[in-house]
C-alpha cells in the first residue's frame, strides 16, 4: 500500500538449548574454520594453511577458533552491525505528511467545508549530509573496536597458552623432583638400620616429598583452570574434549627504538578511540548544521462556502533564540572529552609499555643468571655427590638439599621465563599489528548484515 511500509515483524525467540548444541558442535567444522583461517592477515597465512585439528590444537589454531567463535568477538561484530544499519539509513528525507480538516456547518443550509495538504520538508540545510557522514564515522569506529577487540583477543589467547604451557612443565618438574626423593628415602632406610642416620633426618626426607605432593595438586589445579580459561576464549564448552599441544610460542624480539616509533601508528586501541573522536567530531558538525532551517512546503485542495480552492503553504523557521545552542554546547564538550581521552590514553600507553619493558629486561636478565650460573653449579654439585655415593660416601641430607635447591632454581626459571613472555606478549598487545589489519566478519553468527571492509577501504581508514 501507498502510506504503509513495506516491513512486517516476526519474532525470534530465545532457544538456549538449540544454542548448546550449535555450540558442543562447533569444532566439527573444521572445513569451515579451514576457509576462515584462509581470511586472516598475510602475517598469519602460514599458519592457516596449515590449520589441522586432529594432531592436536597449537597456539596458532587456538587462536583462529577463538577469532571465529570468541563471545566478546561476536558481541563487537554484532555491534558493528547494529552502527552499519544505522549508516545505510541515516540522511533519509523526513516523510511526507498528509493532513486534513473538515467541517461540517449546524444550519441546514450549510455547506461540508475542508481542506487536504500534503507537506514536504525541503532539507536545505545540509543536515541530512551530516548525518550520513556521522552515521558513517560511528561504523568505521565500531569497526576500529573490533580490530582491537580480535587483537586483544589474540594476546589472551597467548597469554593464557603461556600460563597453561608453565603450568603443565612445573607439574612435570614436580614429578622428576618426587621420583628423585623417593629414589633417595631408599638409601635412608638402609642407614638407620647400620645407625648411620636418625629417624629424625629420615622424617625430614619424607616430609619434603609430602610437601611436593601437595603443592603437585594445586598446580595441577592452576593447569587446569588455565586449560579451561583456554576453552572460554576459543568460544568452546569446557566438557569440550581437546587435545591442546603444550608449548611455548616462539616470540620476535622487538628493538627498544622501534616501540615509541610504533605505538601511535600501528596501536589498535589508540586507533579505536581516534575513530571515537572522529564521531565526535561529525556530531558537532551535524549539531552545527541544525541550527540553520529546512524549508516545509505544502500544498492541497479544499472547499469553503462551495468554492474549491488551491491550497499553497510554507515554511521556515528562524533561527534567533534557540538557534541549537545546546546541542552545539554539549557536541564541543564532548569532542574535547573524546580529544582528552586519545591523548590520556596515549600517555598511560606510553608508561605501560615502558613499565612493561623494564619489568621483561629484569625478568630476562635473572633467568639468564639461573641459567648460566646457578642451575649448572647444582648440577656441578650433584655429580660429585654421585661420584662420592659410588666411593661409599653417601650424605643424604645434602643429596636432599641439592635436588629440593635445584628444583627451586628451575621452578623459578620457569616462572621468570612466564613472566617474560607474558610481558612480551603485552607489549605486543599494546603495539598493535605491524601490519595493518581489518576486521573480519564471521559467517553464521546472526549478523543481519556482514561488516563491509571493501567500503572501509573505500574510506581511506586504517587501524
Amino acid at each position: 500500500m501507498l502510506f504503509s511500509g513495506c516491513q512486517s515483524y516476526q519474532p525470534v525467540p530465545v532457544n538456549l538449548e538449540l544454542h548448546r548444541a550449535e555450540v558442543a558442535s562447533r569444532l566439527d567444522e573444521q572445513e569451515t574454520l579451514r576457509a576462515f583461517s584462509q581470511r586472516l592477515s598475510i602475517a598469519d597465512r602460514d599458519a592457516a594453511n596449515a590449520f589441522d585439528l586432529s594432531d592436536g590444537i597449537d597456539v596458532a589454531e587456538a587462536e583462529v577458533i577463538a577469532l571465529f567463535y570468541n563471545p566478546d568477538l561476536r558481541l563487537a561484530r554484532l555491534n558493528a552491525g547494529v552502527a552499519l544499519a544505522t549508516s545505510e539509513t541515516a540522511g533519509l528525507w523526513e516523510d511526507p505528511v498528509f493532513g486534513f480538516d473538515g467541517a461540517e456547518l449546524l444550519s441546514p443550509s450549510g455547506p461540508f467545508e475542508y481542506g487536504m495538504t500534503l507537506s514536504l520538508t525541503i532539507p536545505v540545510s545540509g543536515r541530512l549530509g551530516a548525518e550520513q557522514d556521522r552515521a558513517d564515522a560511528a561504523y568505521v569506529a565500531q569497526l576500529r573496536h573490533v580490530v582491537d577487540a580480535e587483537w586483544t583477543t589474540r594476546a589472551r589467547i597467548r597469554q593464557a597458552w603461556v600460563t597453561w604451557s608453565v603450568a603443565n612443565e612445573r607439574v612435570e618438574l614436580i614429578d622428576q623432583v618426587i621420583q628423585s626423593i623417593g629414589q633417595i628415602s631408599e638409601v635412608p632406610s638402609r642407614l638407620v638400620e647400620a645407625g648411620e642416620l636418625t629417624r629424625t633426618e629420615v622424617r625430614l626426607l619424607n616430609s619434603q616429598g609430602l610437601s611436593l605432593s601437595v603443592e603437585r595438586f594445586s598446580v595441577a589445579a592452576e593447569a587446569e583452570q588455565a586449560r579451561l580459561n583456554l576453552l572460554a576464549l576459543m568460544g568452546v564448552l569446557p566438557e569440550t574434549q581437546l587435545t591442546l599441544v603444550s608449548a611455548l610460542p616462539v616470540l620476535d624480539d622487538l628493538e627498544p627504538s622501534e616501540l615509541t616509533e610504533r605505538l601511535i601508528r600501528t596501536s589498535t586501541y589508540l586507533a579505536a578511540l581516534r575513530a571515537d573522536y572522529q564521531v565526535a567530531e561529525e556530531a558537532l558538525r551535524l549539531e552545527v548544521q541544525k541550527q540553520y532551517p529546512d524549508i516545509q512546503i505544502g500544498g492541497g485542495l479544499g472547499s469553503e462556502d462551495n468554492d474549491d480552492r488551491l491550497l499553497l503553504g510554507a515554511s521556515l523557521p528562524i533561527p534567533v533564540f534557540n538557534a541549537n545552542r545546546g546541542g552545539i554546547a554539549e557536541a564541543h564538550a564532548n569532542r574535547d572529552l573524546a580529544r582528552a581521552t586519545v591523548e590520556t590514553e596515549y600517555e598511560r600507553l606510553a608508561f605501560e609499555l615502558v613499565s612493561t619493558q623494564t619489568r621483561l629486561k629484569a625478568a630476562e636478565q635473572q633467568r639468564k643468571v639461573l641459567e648460566r650460573e646457578l642451575v649448572p653449579m647444582l648440577d656441578e654439585q650433584a655429580d660429585e655427590i654421585d661420584r662420592l655415593a659410588e666411593l661409599g660416601e653417601v650424605n643424604t641430607l645434602v643429596l636432599l638439599e641439592t635436588v629440593t635447591r635445584r628444583f627451586e632454581a628451575k621452578n623459578q626459571i620457569l616462572e621468570l621465563h612466564q613472566t617474560a613472555l607474558r610481558d612480551r606478549i603485552e607489549v605486543a598487545r599494546l603495539l598493535g599489528p605491524a601490519e595493518a589489519i581489518k576486521p573480519v566478519p564471521v559467517p553464521g553468527t546472526n549478523n543481519t548484515e556482514p561488516i563491509d571492509n571493501d567500503r572501509d577501504a573505500a574510506e581511506g581508514i586504517s587501524p
